[in-house]
């Protein structure tokens, strides 16, 4: 096992929390990220810095709502990419391609609708609507290790977000 910065033994495969003293704190993952590259571009050793995000959050956005015509409208678009990616692969070795290529995408859009079309049978409108998930942070610290990290924080300051 080896040694963490904080001096605990890692266990190989196990998150750990990050070590470090705060030199900044900035609202957005953008801004941090400008922070760590200004101070690489000023010469700073980067390789001690890390980048934090706290108070995190599940956002779910809503992105419409959700109709069997909206599904099974994903499902054969969805389908038909998968099938036609498996249409190209078998034309390489059936003859006529073409054959392979329509039977592909005709399996690949009837694929699609039926495991687009069961899970939202199964839901029986308790979810009729579309969305997407995003893990945030109410901010963003960056940590830097004990020795350097006054020197980073002065660097910081300077740095105008």
């Amino acid at each position: 096992m080896q040694p963490q910065q904080s001096g605990r033994p890692a266990t190989p495969g196990l998150p750990t929390p990050p070590s470090g003293w705060p030199i900044g704190s900035y609202p957005t993952y953008a801004q941090a990220q400008k922070a760590v590259d200004f101070l690489s571009d000023e010469g700073f050793p980067v390789q001690n810095v890390t980048i934090v995000g706290v108070d995190l959050m599940q956002v779910e956005r809503v992105t419409g709502r959700l109709t069997w015509g909206r599904v099974i409208m994903q499902g054969i678009g969805g389908g038909a990419m998968l099938g036609l990616f498996v249409g190209l692969l078998a034309s390489m070795f059936v003859q006529p391609a073409v054959t392979a290529l329509f039977l592909g995408v005709l399996g690949g859009i009837i694929f699609g609708v039926v495991s687009s079309a069961v899970p939202y049978a199964m839901m029986r409108g308790q979810r009729d609507f579309a969305s997407t998930m995003q893990l945030v942070a109410g901010r963003y610290d960056v940590l830097c290790d004990p020795t350097t990290a006054e020197r980073g924080r002065d660097m910081l300051t300077r740095l105008s977000l």
